[in-house]
């Protein structure tokens, strides 16, 4: 693919990338913005469909080669163009333009041993980009957003993520949605609330007992998981905290979770 140099703001290309900073643009387009070398390069090396790579300057580097290879349009744009179309103060020069990619609930079939986080109504895109990054460090298996959540397709949650976007699969769905689904398949959901009768801690052991999917339901830091999802739980469990805190920030409290549930299984 043959690059095109545009040098003027005002060009309608890059007027279309720089309104995919707003939610609307994301929706109606089914695209997301990445920034960075690396971050574009976790993308074309997971398959996801690069849209349009954007550069500075291109240079022969084997990442920026084989994402020019595979992307829909190549654009090599001056200073001041990159500089609007990044949301970072110092722009690194490389920025690609990838295709959304979901997982439909339906066609979710979860097997013994997976664990997947179940988040309802996260609101924070650096709490919602953070969890993705942990549930990838520990292996766990994807993220299931139910409500009215963050845009998991926002360059703060993005970048949150630190490249896990790419790794860890994603399902959005409404809570009743993911209630009725739940009834047809076998699992065990536990749930974090602050009258939890059970430790934390015994997570896994009852998990091992059942030999079956595990959905680990996180609430608001707010208000918590909604009386429906907290009726759906096989189990209510509490963090133990010794100190005066009234609570654990929620990106938090869901690393404490997956590590203190996954420990048997971490490498050394």
């Amino acid at each position: 693919m043959e690059p095109l140099v545009i040098t003027s703001v005002n060009n309608s290309k890059v007027k279309e990338i720089a309104g995919l900073a707003l939610k609307k643009r994301r929706i109606e387009s089914g695209l997301y913005v990445v920034e960075g070398l690396q971050l574009v390069g976790f993308g074309v090396e997971n398959g996801w469909v690069l849209d349009t790579l954007v550069v500075q300057e291109f240079e022969k580097h084997p990442v920026l080669v084989q994402a020019q290879r595979v992307a829909k349009q190549v654009l090599v744009v001056g200073p001041a163009v990159m500089a609007k179309l990044s949301r970072k103060d110092n722009p690194q020069g490389v920025l690609g333009v990838f295709r959304q990619r979901r997982l439909p609930l339906g066609q979710l079939v979860p097997k013994a041993g997976e664990l997947w986080i179940v988040l309802e109504q996260v609101r924070d895109p650096g709490n919602l980009g953070t969890i993705i990054r942990t549930v990838d460090a520990v292996g766990a298996t994807g993220v299931i957003l139910l409500g009215t959540c963050t845009d998991v397709w926002s360059a703060e949650c993005v970048r949150a993520t630190m490249g896990s976007i790419f790794h860890v699969p994603i399902v959005m769905a409404e809570v009743d949605e993911f209630l009725a689904w739940r009834r047809g398949v076998a699992g065990l959901m536990v749930g974090t609330h602050l009258q939890g009768a059970v430790d934390y801690r015994q997570v896994a052991k009852e998990w091992d007992a059942v030999r079956l999917p595990l959905w680990l339901a996180m609430g608001t830091e707010q208000s918590g998981l909604s009386e429906k999802l907290t009726q759906a739980c096989d189990m209510r469990v509490k963090i133990a905290m010794a100190g005066r805190a009234e609570s654990l920030n929620l990106a938090m409290a869901t690393g404490v979770l997956l590590y203190e549930v996954l420990r048997s299984k971490l490498p050394a």
